[in-house]
């Protein structure tokens, strides 16, 4: 009786092991973890399958808007794949597009262009508006008086010297 008891305590132990051993597979990375409780606006989109949380990115620019008494920006899915295409066109060229090219494309559209911001080098949305704020002509375009709708995305370029490529558009 003693014998059998040992066998299904120690069967019990090697079950409670196996069990905690199972559990540590299917821990996500650390990186993933920490990214995951981390606020959108702080993700980094440093690896191919980030993508900028643009409904953030939108109440960002909406609240910085309405601070100079702006009215707020809404997504336009339009605009939304016109971003994604040029993010992505700048990360293959490795090279920020000029910002005319995006305009005529934007009004080939139907979206009269209140502006486009086309940057590199910055590594989530907080640096992203950051620097935005800063440089005059970005931070004109944020600010366009006639400015009701946009889009934002971004593209990974892992061999890049500028890594994650930015575009911003925004129209009336």
């Amino acid at each position: 009786m003693i014998h059998g008891w040992s066998g299904v305590r120690g069967t019990g132990v090697l079950l409670a092991g196996i069990l905690a051993l199972g559990g540590c597979a299917t821990q996500p990375p650390l990186e993933t973890t920490a990214a995951a409780t981390l606020p959108s606006l702080y993700w980094p989109m440093t690896t191919a399958t980030a993508q900028v949380d643009a409904a953030t990115a939108r109440d960002m620019i909406s609240a910085y808007r309405a601070r100079s008494g702006l009215a707020p920006l809404r997504l336009d899915p339009e605009l939304q794949k016109l971003a994604e295409a040029e993010a992505a066109a700048m990360a293959t060229a490795d090279r920020p597009s000029k910002a005319q090219t995006v305009r005529v494309a934007m009004e080939r559209l139907g979206h009269p262009s209140a502006g486009a911001n086309l940057s590199a080098g910055y590594h989530t949305l907080a640096e992203a508006f950051s620097g935005w704020r800063e440089s005059p002509a970005h931070n004109a375009v944020m600010l366009a008086p006639d400015a009701t709708r946009m889009g934002i995305a971004t593209a990974y370029a892992p061999n890049s010297k500028y890594r994650v490529y930015w575009a911003l558009l925004v129209s009336r």
